[in-house]
C-alpha cells in the first residue's frame, strides 16, 4: 500500500514538475538607425539575461521615380561593448515594393539583400575584430608593465577578422503582405532563401494574417514571428490603445491550426498620441516632461489629457486645446496577453519571446523584475 502511495506521489509531483520543462529564448527587438550599446545597455542585457535580438539593418521601399525596390535607411553605426546577443537581420519591406514589383525586380532585389545584409555583416565583424585588437595591443595597465612590447595593431586586426565570417543564422522579413501581393511577396520570400542556404528564413506574421489564414496564407519560410501589438492605427480617434488590448488580441487569436513554427513578440513601449479637432496630428515618443507639468496639462481621463497652452514639444508644436492620449500596455493587460498567447500556441524552449523595442527608456519605465517575469510566464 506504501508502495502504491509513494507511485501516485511521484507521479502527481512529476506532472506538476513537467508542466513546464522549457525556458524561452530572450529577446528584444532593436529598431534604431545604429547600434551603439553603452554600459548601461550592456548592464541591461545581463539584468535580462537577453540572449538574442532582431536588429533593423535596412528597409526596402518602391522608389517612383525609378520605378522600382531600393534599400533605404540602411543602419549606420555598429558598436557592441561587452554585451554579445545572437543578432537577427531584421529587413523591413513595404507592401508597395511586393505590388508594384515584377518577377525580376523581385529576383534582382533578392540578390541586393543578400549582398546588403553581408555587407552590414563584414561591418559587424568589423567592430568584432577592433575589440578584440585593442584588448591584445593595450592590456589591462600596459603602460605600467616594464617590458611591454607594443605588437602592431593594424597586423593584430588583420589577422582576427580573418578568423570571422559572416554567418547569420537567421534572417527575419518583415512585411505587412496582403491579399493582392501575396504571391508576389511569397515568391520573393523563396528567392532570398536561395541567397542564405544555411540560414533560417523567417517572416513576421500580423494577427489579421493569423486570424485569416485561407485569405492570407502561409508564407514559405522556417518560421513565423507573430507581432502581438500594434492592432488599430493610432490616427483612430475612438481607440482606447492602438498599441493594443488583450480584448482586441483575443479576438485574432482564435485557434491553434497555424501550421508554421511561432515566435512571439510584445509590446514595451509607449507613446502620446496627438489630435487636434479629432484629427489626428503626430505621436510624441518623448513626453514625461511635458506629461509631469499639471499646469500645461489638464487630465481629462485615465489616458487622456487637454493641453492648455501652445508649447513646443522636441520638434513638434501643440497648441492650446490639443487632446493627447497615452497610450502604454499596463502590466496587468501583458499578462492577459501572455495568457491568450500561450493557451492558443504552442510554446517550447526553442521559442524566442521578443519585446518590442530595446530601449532604455521603456525598460527602466516597466522594470527589468517585471519584464523577467514576462518572459517566465511562457
Amino acid at each position: 500500500m506504501k508502495n502504491i502511495i509513494f507511485i501516485l506521489l511521484f507521479v502527481v509531483l512529476n506532472g506538476a514538475t513537467c508542466e513546464k520543462e522549457h525556458e524561452v529564448v530572450r529577446s528584444f527587438c532593436y529598431w534604431k538607425t545604429d547600434l551603439y550599446f553603452q554600459k548601461e545597455e550592456d548592464s541591461l542585457i545581463k539584468d535580462l539575461k537577453v540572449q538574442h535580438m532582431y536588429v533593423r539593418f535596412f528597409d526596402v521601399d518602391w522608389n517612383p521615380y525609378a520605378k522600382e525596390p531600393l534599400p533605404v535607411a540602411t543602419i549606420n553605426d555598429i558598436r557592441l561593448n561587452e554585451s554579445n546577443p545572437e543578432i537577427t537581420p531584421s529587413i523591413f519591406i513595404t507592401n508597395e515594393v511586393v505590388l508594384q514589383s515584377n518577377k525580376k525586380q523581385l529576383d534582382s532585389l533578392a540578390a541586393r539583400i543578400g549582398k546588403r545584409i553581408q555587407k552590414i555583416g563584414v561591418r559587424l565583424n568589423e567592430t568584432k575584430a577592433d575589440k578584440i585588437a585593442n584588448e591584445i595591443v593595450y592590456p589591462k595597465d600596459y603602460y605600467k608593465q616594464e617590458n611591454y612590447k607594443r605588437i602592431n595593431y593594424d597586423s593584430v586586426k588583420s589577422i582576427e577578422l580573418a578568423k570571422l565570417k559572416v554567418d547569420f543564422k537567421e534572417i527575419l522579413i518583415d512585411c505587412d503582405w496582403s491579399e493582392k501581393s501575396k504571391d508576389n511577396y511569397f515568391y520573393l520570400l523563396k528567392q532570398i532563401k536561395k541567397e542564405f542556404p544555411t540560414a533560417q528564413v523567417s517572416a513576421t506574421i500580423r494577427l489579421w494574417q493569423y486570424k485569416y489564414v485561407e485569405k492570407a496564407g502561409i508564407p514559405p519560410v522556417d518560421k513565423g514571428l507573430l507581432m502581438c501589438y500594434n492592432l488599430t492605427k493610432p490616427d483612430d480617434f475612438k481607440a482606447k490603445n492602438s498599441i493594443g488590448t488583450s480584448e482586441e488580441l483575443a479576438q485574432y487569436i482564435t485557434h491553434d491550426k497555424y501550421k508554421l513554427k511561432l515566435d512571439i513578440a510584445l509590446p514595451l513601449y509607449s507613446w502620446a498620441v496627438v489630435f487636434r479637432g479629432n484629427q489626428f496630428k503626430g505621436i510624441l515618443s518623448d513626453y514625461d516632461q511635458l506629461r509631469n507639468d499639471s499646469i500645461k496639462l489638464k487630465k481629462s481621463s485615465d489616458t487622456k489629457y487637454i493641453l492648455q497652452d501652445d508649447v513646443l514639444v522636441g520638434q513638434t508644436y501643440l497648441r492650446n486645446g490639443d487632446e493627447i492620449r497615452i497610450e502604454k500596455i499596463s502590466e496587468e493587460e501583458l499578462e492577459k496577453m501572455i495568457s491568450i498567447i500561450t493557451s492558443k500556441i504552442k510554446i517550447d524552449n526553442q521559442t524566442k519571446v521578443t519585446f518590442f523595442s530595446f530601449d532604455k527608456k521603456y525598460i527602466n519605465d516597466y522594470g527589468t523584475q517585471n519584464i523577467s517575469s514576462y518572459y517566465a510566464r511562457f
